[in-house]
């Protein structure tokens, strides 16, 4: 006869740690969600006892909302007449560092209601300083060229005119492309920019538009006719 073995035992497994850290990590959440939990309910039940608190928190954040929104309405107000009445003198266009005088033309530009003149002077910029919109949908294109002399200074002359002329429409999609100086314009670049359609604002020109007198349109000749009105018109 054969006798049977007994049967072998087998040896229960303990968990590993991989199990434990988890097990560990789930009691963690629990707890934490748990207590989580039992805050929300405390401090519910406590604005629940006294909730003439909350009311004041929400009658001062309306109020602050309401304060804020007024303010910004009174800085808008406030910048409407600051920039209608913008003005600026010769001498003080002079005195002005040339990216202040771009900044300057910019805001005069937004003063005569078009909103979304900007400068883009600087590295690159392709000829092009200012650019804005006219209320007419006239896509200007804004040269600048500032001399601490004043008509004293440089005059401005036919290669800056080249400049303007071989990137203001081709690259910048100008309507109306302009070349404004605080100084003196050469005859020959007067007659290259009539040949040219170009428009130059020179030193008188800069005057009578900076004293508020007119828009810059209605100072230039020959600028081309509104194109459809826009959300600028």
């Amino acid at each position: 006869m054969t006798r049977r073995r007994p049967p072998v035992r087998r040896r229960s497994r303990r968990p590993g740690r991989r199990q434990q850290q988890r097990d560990a990590q789930l009691l963690a959440f629990a707890v934490v969600t748990a207590a989580g939990i039992g805050l929300v309910v405390m401090v519910v039940n406590w604005l629940l006892a006294h909730w003439w608190i909350l009311a004041v928190v929400l009658v001062l954040a309306v109020l602050a909302g309401a304060g804020w929104l007024y303010s910004r309405r009174q800085s808008a107000r406030w910048e409407a007449v600051r920039a209608q009445g913008l003005r600026y003198g010769l001498p003080q266009l002079d005195a002005l560092h040339h990216t202040r005088f771009e900044d300057a033309v910019r805001d005069l530009m937004q003063r005569d209601g078009c909103r979304d003149a900007q400068r883009v002077g600087g590295r690159g910029d392709l000829g092009a300083d200012v650019k804005a919109t006219d209320p007419y949908g006239r896509r200007w294109v804004i040269q600048c060229k500032h001399h601490r002399n004043g008509a004293h200074g440089s005059p401005v002359g036919t290669p800056d005119l080249q400049i303007l002329n071989g990137t203001a429409r081709q690259v910048h999609g100008a309507d109306v492309a302009v070349i404004i100086t605080n100084g003196r314009v050469t005859g020959p670049a007067v007659t290259f920019a009539k040949q040219q359609r170009l428009h130059v604002v020179d030193r008188q020109t800069l005057a009578a538009w900076a004293a508020g007198s007119l828009p810059l349109w209605e100072l230039l000749r020959a600028v081309p006719p509104p194109r459809r009105p826009t959300s600028l018109s």
